[in-house]
């Protein structure tokens, strides 16, 4: 997710920074933690959900054992919500878990662009701590409505074969409605499916919560 090199920072900023992803990655561990009693549930919802879960007619990988979705309601314009979403150089400003993100290609974000950010994996009683590396490709995106990708991650000592990611968006009265899902396929993981299940969970559950915030700010 840069096309110019960072400024240099205050060491206050510096300082501040750091807290805010040591904040994050308990805010995280603890996600995970409330959702390992819960994966059971969550990893059986492989069925198709109707309209709010595709993109162009696509969506995620049913027969994924890892799988993972949830929504929110944001209360900001759908053009904020959208374009925080789809400027992927941007995330690390406002995902604490986001450590790089760099696109791979010009122009517009669009189908077929690729995109790689990098962001920590805590160790699991299967896996060591890592920072996972994850090359993502477009596979489907309608302005202000979905976005679809897939690819991917790898870490030493940790690879997930293929992440598959939806994102949908809806305007109501109420607010922006944000629905996300993703899938995950891979040998490794898949010998441990509620761990990775509650991992990929605690994941979306802070995105989406760092999206709201960043978006009602």
């Amino acid at each position: 997710m840069f096309s110019t090199g960072p400024r240099p920072l205050h060491p206050l900023t510096r300082t501040l920074r750091r807290r805010s992803r040591v904040g994050r990655a308990a805010f995280v561990l603890a996600v995970a933690a409330v959702l390992a009693n819960t994966v059971p549930t969550a990893q059986a919802s492989v069925a198709p959900h109707g309209d709010t879960s595709r993109c162009g007619g696509r969506g995620v990988d049913a027969t994924a054992l890892v799988r993972y979705e949830s929504d929110i309601v944001i209360k900001a314009p759908l053009s904020t919500v959208w374009k925080l979403q789809t400027d992927v150089e941007r995330w690390p400003s406002w995902q604490p878990p986001v450590i790089t993100s760099e696109r791979l290609g010009p122009g517009r974000l669009k189908a077929g662009s690729q995109f790689r950010w990098t962001t920590p994996a805590p160790a699991t009683p299967t896996t060591p701590a890592t920072t996972l590396v994850i090359t993502s490709t477009v596979q489907e995106l309608q302005p202000h409505r979905c976005i679809l990708w897939s690819g991917p991650a790898t870490g030493e000592g940790l690879r997930i074969d293929e992440g598959v990611h939806l994102w949908t968006f809806r305007e109501a009265k109420d607010g922006v409605h944000v629905h996300t899902e993703e899938t995950w396929t891979g040998t490794q993981i898949e010998t441990d499916v509620p761990t990775a299940t509650a991992a990929l969970g605690a994941s979306l559950e802070a995105w989406l919560h760092d999206l709201k915030t960043t978006a009602e700010a």
